[in-house]
């Protein structure tokens, strides 16, 4: 065997030669770079809430200056509204208490209630208006008819008590069990514009406790009042019917009849009047 023999190679013209064992070098990094950035997310996410809590702070102490110089006494009270039973005296007098509040500080909601308290006031508004008026804008109870003998009912069927009641005398009398105040008017809406056209009015209608209606209608153009007896139910058949038989049979002796039970199936009963007999004269009795 021949030996093996190491050539040893010259490097090449023009070229350094690279030294054996040793790693090629890698430029460094600048320091900002290799350095962690700051992370100021949490800072920007809690400074719009501390923002706000410190304009909030401000504008409460800056209203808490402000308040003394800003809130005044009450001095006018406007009361608006077509106020036909109750005066504006009387209005001034139960909101005397409140008024004497300021104008931040006047409890409107208890001014409100004591209003409606009163008998003849069916709702009321009350606003401040700067700087140092309140405005009651008040809407009075419309009477339609008398509930029993001690009130009246508006047009929703609601009852009221005002202190004087010898004034509406002329409206018609509804009774009935305390709960059924609104069905009574209602009932009374009904049949008064069933019988407005024949010329007869209500003068008196009545629901009783084992749920009977009867009715009594009031003199006039078509004659003496009678009393309708409608029993408990298909109110608006019955009086349909008596319509009907009214205009062919009963129209013209109308002033001879007394009452209607309309409490049958298919038909009626009369009760008429009893004649009243003739006064005569008495015969004068010469005196010695």
């Amino acid at each position: 065997m021949q030996g093996a023999s190491l050539r040893h190679q010259q490097p090449a013209p023009g070229r350094k030669p690279v030294p054996r064992g040793a790693s090629r070098m890698v430029a460094k990094e600048p320091m900002s770079v290799r350095l962690p950035k700051a992370n100021f997310g949490f800072l920007k996410s809690l400074f719009w809430p501390v923002l706000l809590v410190v304009l909030g702070f401000g504008t409460y102490e800056g209203a808490q200056r402000l308040l003394p110089y800003a809130d005044r006494p009450i001095t006018k009270v406007a009361v608006q509204g077509d106020l036909s039973y109750i005066s504006q005296q009387a209005v001034q007098q139960r909101i005397a208490p409140y008024v004497a509040s300021s104008f931040f500080t006047i409890d409107l909601a208890s001014m409100r209630t004591e209003l409606e308290q009163m008998p003849w006031i069916a709702h009321a508004e009350v606003r401040r208006v700067w700087p140092d008026q309140v405005v009651i804008r008040l809407e009075e109870q419309l009477p339609v008819a008398r509930w029993g003998d001690e009130a009246l009912l508006n047009n929703q069927g609601q009852a009221f008590t005002p202190r004087e009641l010898a004034n509406y005398e002329h409206l018609p009398q509804l009774f009935g069990p305390q709960r059924a105040q609104q069905q009574v008017m209602q009932q009374y809406q009904v049949l008064s514009q069933m019988l407005r056209p024949m010329g007869f009015s209500i003068a008196r209608l009545e629901l009783r406790e084992r749920g009977s209606w009867f009715l009594t209608t009031g003199a006039g153009s078509a004659g003496p009042g009678i009393e309708l007896l409608l029993g408990r139910d298909h109110l608006v058949e019955k009086m349909r019917r008596f319509i009907a038989i009214y205009e062919k049979t009963l129209k013209e002796q109308i002033t001879n009849i007394a009452r209607i039970d309309l409490r049958y199936a298919n038909g009626l009963a009369v009760g008429w009047r009893e004649p009243v007999a003739p006064t005569t004269a008495e015969p004068a009795v010469a005196k010695n």
